[in-house]
């Protein structure tokens, strides 16, 4: 029996109709609501590639079952900033040139995002232990790293 999940998603009210409550969000982010922020990587929550924020927090929404996000405020890349004012750390990701194929990035920002509103101001070793679970093939961690701090240097 189908069932309606209402949450709220980048500051909009949305709903879901699914099957399996279980289904992970990240499939009724991509394939129910057209987002392309969260990707997915791993389908295990061990890459990273999948993160968003529910209620503040970051999470996989890989492994994050849709029906825990009824009634949670669930934020995705395409709602941290607009085309027409980017949330620091893109600006700094794009000032820095930290994107290479770009598929890891939707996690990098998200996980950057949650270490700074704990943190405004980490340091480099800060920066790498909180991005450490998130993985990038193409190498560009100095770039990242570096984007992450020129973000906290513009809050």
């Amino acid at each position: 029996m189908a069932k309606s999940i209402a949450f709220q998603l980048n500051g909009k009210p949305r709903a879901v109709r699914v099957d399996d409550a279980q289904m992970p969000l990240l499939y009724a982010l991509r394939n129910d609501l057209g987002l392309h922020g969260p990707r997915f990587g791993c389908g295990l929550a061990q890459c990273g590639s999948c993160t968003v924020h529910v209620d503040g927090a970051a999470v996989r929404s890989c492994a994050f079952p849709v029906a825990k996000a009824a009634g949670k405020k669930v934020v995705t890349l395409e709602g941290l900033g607009t085309p027409g004012k980017l949330h620091p750390l893109q600006q700094a990701f794009i000032e820095q040139q930290a994107v290479q194929c770009g598929y890891c990035i939707n996690g990098m920002i998200m996980q950057a995002a949650d270490l700074l509103a704990k943190n405004a101001k980490p340091s480099e070793r800060e920066i790498r232990q909180a991005l450490a679970n998130n993985l990038c093939r193409c190498g560009t961690h100095a770039r990242i790293v570096r984007a992450v701090k020129r973000a906290s240097e513009m809050a």
